[in-house]
């Protein structure tokens, strides 16, 4: 008899290899460069069974993204054979925003079903009024992009050309749409051959066991770890920032013999702006902490997510309901559910949980009509720095938390886009002071050379990222435009400005915490 855990781990190998699929066919630098995209395999019930380390927002959000598209299917009367691909980008269905686009295939062995492959991928702009679609200006997800409902893109192996049109002309860049589209059908396609290949080799029914006993071990594992913290309920609360207002965020974290439970009662009330977040994008920041202060190897399936329990009160900004706007969710209130769970968590596990890392994304959305005709548009989520943490300072210019994509390499983008860098460094003494300093954020700054529209998400520029034990809270961030003309003008963390030629962008992200006192 073969042992589960080798299919098992192979299976994990093959979500890490569709990713590499993904990334090595895609088309955008958002993709191609900075890996914005994830990959999982699940089982026929929709049930997590593997899933590659990408990015953070998208895993957790797999697992309730998945089962409500299989309930969405299943209300509609929709069966999906073998060769059909469905894809989506509604956040109330996939879970995270409509920039990530969904797509899914079913796994068909000998006319069985025995589960599905899955890829979500950051489309750098998918229609609306503004470039890169994360509009900060939005009252409704209207005003954000194109929502697409799940759609069969592919029909028995066939691609389905009169919906691919739809979604290209709606889309800005739709030669770039194409190429990422088609990098991600391409990667379900080697999900799907590689796992008929593992049954092949070790037979059907041996493969969906194995599936079974590795989401049994990663519960089983998963509950050992959290059983040595300490029981009991702890609390915190952070803010988001919406023009001059401060909007809380409050968690109740109980650990208990069944796992933890995440209680967000008490939240702000959903808010017309773009930072409200789906239940998925909740799930995953909440998931992410977990995940990050186990510290065994656990998987990350069904079996570590079941241990997890998140209520979110509907009409919240952790929980909004249709047509709420959700771009900022995925990308800024996901960073501050995580800092909340981890300020509670920190009460719990006071040696090993970090001061507050920089707490935002920030977003860069920026593109335009070029002189020659066609359009341009370019997104970039720029590092900052982590918090200081027990026994060592944080790390300085890092994605930190939520996300976990690279930069843009300035070659890349000088030579797709028409921009002219002009800096790009630490933010020196940006991060907090304390017995273990935080980290520094990062200064980078461009010239447009054309005219162009700019569109900023972030956070962090009103409440700074805090410290804990004593140290201090890291800088704040800030965007700065400095005209051709001399003009200078500070933006706030949601913005839009148009920009002429020879303009340039200063964007400064914040510091970590500090962690302990120097005292």
């Amino acid at each position: 008899m073969v042992s589960w855990e080798l299919i098992f781990r192979a299976s994990v190998f093959i979500a890490e290899e569709m990713g590499v699929a993904l990334r090595r066919s895609a088309f955008s630098p958002n993709i191609r460069e900075r890996m914005d995209h994830s990959c999982a395999i699940t089982d026929a019930e929709g049930n997590i069974v593997a899933q590659a380390e990408h990015i953070p927002v998208h895993l957790g959000s797999f697992r309730v993204g998945v089962k409500n598209l299989l309930n969405w299917l299943g209300r509609e009367g929709v069966e999906l054979g073998p060769g059909d691909v469905v894809l989506l980008n509604d956040p109330y269905i996939s879970g995270t925003h409509l920039n990530d686009v969904m797509v899914m295939e079913p796994i068909y062995v000998n006319n069985r079903l025995i589960g599905y492959v899955v890829n979500k991928a950051h489309h750098v702009d998918v229609g609306g009024p503004v470039p890169g679609s994360i509009n900060p200006s939005a009252r409704t997800i209207y005003e954000e992009g194109l929502i697409i409902p799940p759609v069969r893109i592919m029909s028995k192996g066939e691609l389905q050309r009169d919906m691919l049109n739809i979604i290209l002309s709606n889309f800005k860049t739709p030669e770039t749409a194409i190429g990422d589209i088609t990098a991600q059908l391409a990667a379900n396609r080697v999900g799907v051959a590689r796992v008929r290949e593992l049954v092949e080799k070790y037979g059907v029914d041996e493969v969906v066991n194995a599936w079974r006993e590795g989401i049994e071990y990663g519960r089983k594992l998963t509950l050992m770890e959290i059983g040595k913290w300490p029981r009991g309920s702890y609390d915190a609360v952070d803010y988001m920032e919406l023009g001059d207002e401060l909007l809380p965020i409050k968690v109740s974290v109980e650990i208990n013999e069944n796992g933890i439970k995440a209680d967000f009662s008490g939240t702000h009330e959903q808010v017309e702006a773009p930072i409200n977040a789906v239940y998925g994008v909740t799930f995953s920041a909440v998931s992410f902490v977990i995940r990050s202060l186990v510290q065994s190897d656990v998987p990350t399936n069904e079996g570590f997510y079941g241990v997890i329990d998140v209520t979110a009160p509907e009409g919240t900004l952790v929980n909004p309901r249709k047509p709420a706007p959700v771009s900022g969710g995925n990308v800024e209130t996901t960073q501050r559910i995580a800092d909340v769970v981890f300020r509670a968590l920190a009460k719990a596990l006071p040696n090993r949980v970090p001061a507050a890392g920089s707490g935002t994304m920030m977003n860069v959305m920026i593109g335009g009509t070029l002189p020659n005709g066609g359009y341009w548009a370019y997104y970039e989520t720029i590092g900052g720095g982590t918090g200081g943490r027990p026994g060592k300072p944080g790390v300085s210019g890092v994605h930190v938390n939520m996300t976990n994509t690279l930069n843009t390499p300035i070659e890349i983008a000088e030579r797709q886009y028409p921009l002219l860098f002009t800096g790009y460094r630490i933010r020196d003494g940006s991060g907090g002071d304390g017995l273990y300093r935080g980290g520094d954020g990062i200064m980078r700054s461009f010239k447009v050379l054309t005219r162009a529209r700019l569109s900023i998400m972030a956070e962090r520029f009103k409440t700074r990222p805090w410290g804990l034990w004593g140290g201090g809270d890291g800088a704040p961030g800030r965007v700065t435009i400095r005209r051709s003309n001399g003009e200078v003008i500070n933006l706030p963390s949601k913005a839009t400005i148009d920009l002429e030629p020879g303009d340039e962008v200063i964007i400064e992200t914040p510091g970590g915490g500090g962690y302990g006192s120097r005292r």
